[in-house]
């Protein structure tokens, strides 16, 4: 079961990114075996996820969670197939087919989200793995029987609908994903550690997105075999979880996916962990600032206790800021600038791995050393008991945290569905918890010395150049077919199908939508006059807490570039009688989760607290705030780590324009005028003395720009006096500054290209820019919608064309992030090479004909509104998102009832008003800032522009380059 630590959810979206299942025996070992009966019975949970479930005449199982807090259903489809189940040939179809089952149905001939938009679905998305792959949405209750016409028309009715123009669409958009994930710095990484980890042939031997040749060889048959085969009701898990029962979900499922017949009967592949004996190494040269040593080893499947007590072995090691290899490599040693160790679980074996990002200028066999002595006295000694007690809390914390939502990645639809398919037991979490709870040291280090003694792989990568990438193709065994699939044959005992509901009529309108439920806001001051915000919220025993800050990068102004980035990071890197290894243990012994920063316009100190714990934890957080150390080794190696990400920052495709738009959208002196990240720059982050950080500390965390909001299981009566114990006495004895001013810039008179070189890319990265008004400006929010037209959504039009329509790009967006001060809006398309200039123009032609001859429509501005709206009721069902939309209030001044005036802003719009707010675009003051291999794209880019139209390249600093 995939058990949350805050390493790992820092890195929560790598599972969808590399295509496997985030996480974590032998066969001997499984889940309910493994622990004493009478320890079994001694154990509870903290929080329980309580679900019923059934299974329909054709096979498909339903698991439904009841969770009536927001009037929101999370409706998980999983059907038991991934990268594994593909035949020679055939690497990548998995994925395909997960981009294919979004193109509509026979009865539905149209992107699939559409309807989802029109109802204000959240969280809608599918991914594919190596075991599996799934769809996943979260629906007004209202709208769920037209979610469930969706999911069951395209599981019972797909072969019709797809044709051999959708699959190359889309086969183009899945190699431009591809294109996409290799074009990074270390994106060449995963499939090298895919290949040398297993032997060939084996089913993870080959990775989940597939070889170019696979992808451009699959065709229509392959298609429609692939369907018949794995996409039957019988290979399926329909997990409902939310504002439902199970009544009303027997009822439904069996009249939308009663009279689908099942297909095929399929077997798994056998377990196949592919536990390695010898140690084995490579080193792949690349475009990258540093680095970086990636270690793995094949270790237990899941659903076994040795993969739960592998979560342990790894949050000691390297999964949190006190770990074992942190305090070594990052603090005592300072060889490394960060360190992380994982599990990703799979059913036939799941993966260890360790990443080490090697600090500039030190020897990679050094760090190494260092990391064969650390896992060496690991096996050797074992774990000591404050180790596994902290680590246990630090699960359980994140298991009480992740339990609160009913849908998206980690919600309980997603714990409930994984289990019952790997499993066939909807509530093997319980057994994985307990096994993480109750796991002895003794049981830990055995489990460790078991998997991690032998067979490791490591992979270096290093700056270089890159070589070209290896195609990733599963050549044909002697004898072998290309497709070899399961023949079609009845599942065993199935009797009469009961008759389905009447697709004629098209998919179910929504008429009725659930009414948008805001917590109320209550107010109190603590003693120094410092204003609390406090929502409750009693689902789960957790209080979140933000010290919001009036100010964020902005007050850089002055300052030397990052000033307040860098020094809001350092406030939990040790306070009060804590250094930072020991600050970082006392959190994780409370389940606490502390944490600071800032954006823009703002800075905030954070916690989430367990509420048995939340005076102690109160205790460290107004350390934190009043009392950061500061201390002089550990500015330096935040220094020093913050650098090299500025680095990173400088050799990522997507990342170089975020550094270079701003400034010459806001212009020089403007305290915007920095990059988006709030990293500043190499020179300045040297330059930052302690007393700089002392100074920013001393006049910006000032009382009188704090507010206090707090969303959580506690009354007010219980908070104020907790608050004032730990911060009622803070004061300072200088005046609050004033904020710095937010000048108007006018726009450019004309259009301004800045190129940015990239060797050997083999995309390019779009943006184009301009500034349109405020957030705070009372017509911002009807710019926002003219905005969603354009390129808000999946189906808006800058997306249909260039990853719909042309299959140039993986996704092209436009965004306008908020601002007190003129917000940029930006258009960003990373396209494949080849297609640069025709994406440019395309671009170009977009934004003219919006601004002008084609402007939105009022079918196009029904849709964005309905979205908006209906969206509202269930985008407050976690505290953070409640957290989150109050600190929005305070920063725009906003009434309480925001979200409900908000709502009716959007009901009251007007197609006039919409296109109105169009006029803020000025395609012909655009600032485009593109990056690539300019010895292939730069002549055709300036010849698309004209002599007219200023082009100048600069370097990731924004430097001219002569």
């Amino acid at each position: 079961m995939r058990l949350p630590t805050p390493k790992i959810l820092a890195r929560s979206m790598l599972a969808a990114l590399l295509g496997v299942t985030l996480a974590a025996c032998t066969p001997a070992e499984r889940l309910r075996t493994d622990t004493p009966a009478a320890a079994a019975s001694e154990f509870a949970l903290p929080v329980d996820i309580a679900y019923d479930s059934f299974t329909l005449p054709n096979g498909l199982r339903v698991v439904v969670h009841t969770d009536r807090k927001a009037p929101v259903v999370a409706v998980n489809v999983w059907y038991h197939v991934g990268s594994k189940d593909e035949p020679a040939g055939k690497t990548g179809f998995a994925h395909l087919f997960e981009h294919l089952m979004f193109q509509g149905s026979e009865n539905y001939k149209d992107e699939f989200f559409g309807p989802f938009e029109q109802v204000g679905a959240t969280g809608q998305n599918g991914t594919t793995s190596t075991d599996r792959t799934n769809y996943f949405q979260n629906v007004p209750t209202t709208a769920l029987d037209m979610a469930l016409w969706m999911e069951s028309d395209r599981m019972g009715h797909f072969l019709g609908a797809i044709d051999q123009s959708l699959l190359d669409e889309q086969r183009g958009v899945v190699q431009n994903e591809k294109r996409q994930r290799e074009n990074q710095p270390y994106g060449q990484a995963w499939e090298r550690i895919t290949k040398a980890s297993y032997p060939h042939g084996h089913p993870y031997s080959w990775s989940v997105i597939g070889s170019m040749a696979d992808l451009n060889a699959a065709n229509l048959d392959d298609v429609k075999t692939w369907f018949r085969t794995w996409y039957g009701p019988n290979n399926a898990v329909l997990v409902l979880s939310g504002d439902i029962d199970l009544a009303t979900a027997r009822e439904k499922v069996t009249r939308f996916f009663g009279d689908i017949p099942p297909g095929p009967v399929t077997t798994q592949p056998k377990v196949d962990v592919a536990k390695r004996e010898t140690s084995t190494r490579e080193t792949l040269p690349d475009r990258v600032p540093q680095s970086r040593i990636y270690r793995s080893w094949n270790v237990a499947e899941y659903g076994t206790a040795d993969a739960d007590r592998l979560q342990l072995v790894t949050q000691v090691l390297g999964g949190s800021a006190s770990s074992r290899l942190d305090r070594r490599l990052v603090h005592a040693d300072k060889l490394a600038d960060g360190v992380s160790s994982f599990l990703l679980e799979g059913q036939l074996g799941s993966r260890l791995l360790v990443f080490v990002d090697v600090k500039s200028g030190v020897d990679v066999a050094t760090v190494e050393q260092v990391l064969d002595e650390e896992l060496a006295r690991l096996l050797s000694e074992g774990i000591s008991e404050t180790e596994l007690a902290q680590a246990r809390t630090v699960f359980e914390a994140g298991f009480i945290r992740g339990v609160e939502r009913v849908g998206g990645f980690g919600g309980k639809s997603d714990i409930l569905a994984e289990c019952l398919t790997y499993t066939d037991d909807a509530g093997c979490f319980r057994s994985s918890m307990r096994n993480v709870l109750t796991a002895s040291a003794a049981d830990i280090n055995s489990t460790a010395q078991r998997w991690l003694s032998s067979g490791d792989h490591t992979l270096i990568v290093e700056p270089g150049d890159r070589p070209a990438a290896e195609p990733d193709v599963r050549s044909l065994d002697a004898g072998e077919s290309a497709v070899a699939l399961a023949e079609p044959m009845p599942a065993p005992g199935l009797s009469a199908l009961p008759t389905g509901v009447d697709r004629s009529g098209g998919v179910p309108v929504t008429t009725e939508f659930p009414r948008l439920s805001f917590p109320a806001l209550e107010r109190a001051k603590l003693a120094n006059g410092i204003t609390v915000v406090l929502a409750q919220r009693h689902d789960v025993p957790v209080v979140q807490l933000n010290l919001e800050l009036r100010g964020g990068y902005t007050l850089d102004q002055g300052r030397k570039l990052g000033t307040a980035g860098f020094t809001m990071s350092m406030l939990d890197e040790g306070a009060g009688d804590l250094d930072a290894l020991s600050f970082g243990d006392r959190a994780e012994s409370l389940g606490a989760m502390v944490g600071a920063g800032a954006n823009l316009d703002g800075a905030g100190v954070y916690l989430s607290a367990l509420r048995a714990n939340l005076d102690p934890s109160l205790a460290l957080w107004a350390d934190t705030i009043l009392r950061p150390r500061f201390d002089a080794a550990d500015i330096e190696r935040v220094r020093q780590s913050w650098i090299a990400g500025i680095r990173q920052e400088k050799s990522r495709p997507d990342s170089i324009p975020q550094r270079i738009l701003p400034p010459v959208l806001y212009g020089e002196g403007h305290p915007y005028a920095i990059p988006f990240s709030g990293s500043g720059t190499e020179e300045s982050i040297a330059a930052l003395s302690r007393e700089d950080l002392l100074d920013f500390h001393r006049t910006q965390l000032h009382p009188e720009l704090a507010t206090i909001v707090a969303v959580g299981a506690i009354s007010l009566d219980e908070l104020v006096p907790l608050l004032n114990k730990h911060l009622g006495d803070w004061k300072s004895d200088r005046a609050a500054p004033a904020l710095p001013a937010l000048p108007v810039v006018e726009l450019p008179s004309g259009q301004r290209v800045f190129l940015v070189n990239q060797p050997g890319a083999i995309q390019a990265n779009i943006l184009a820019g301009q500034l349109v008004a405020s957030t705070g400006d009372p017509r911002s929010i009807e710019f926002d919608v003219a905005n969603g037209v354009l390129g808000g959504t999946f189906s808006s039009r800058l997306n249909m064309n260039l990853r719909e329509d042309k299959s140039w790009s993986y996704g092209s967006y436009s965004v306008a992030p908020a601002a007190l001060g003129q917000r940029p809006w930006i258009v960003s398309a990373p396209v494949q090479l080849d297609r640069t200039v025709d994406s440019i123009a395309e671009i170009k032609r977009e934004l003219r004909e919006f601004a002008g001859s084609r402007p939105a429509t009022a079918e196009e501005v029904e849709k964005i509104k309905a979205r908006n709206v209906r969206a509202l009721p269930g985008s407050f069902e976690s505290a953070g998102a409640v957290l989150s939309q109050i600190g929005g209030i305070l920063r725009f001044n906003r009434p309480d009832d925001w979200p409900l005036q908000y709502q009716a802003l959007q009901e009251a719009m007007s197609l006039d008003q919409v296109r109105a707010a169009t006029a803020a675009l000025k395609p012909d003051a655009l600032t485009w800032v593109i990056v690539g291999d300019l010895e292939k794209i730069e002549a055709p880019v300036r010849e698309l522009f004209g002599p007219n139209v200023p082009v100048q390249v600069l370097d990731a600093d924004g430097e001219v380059v002569n």
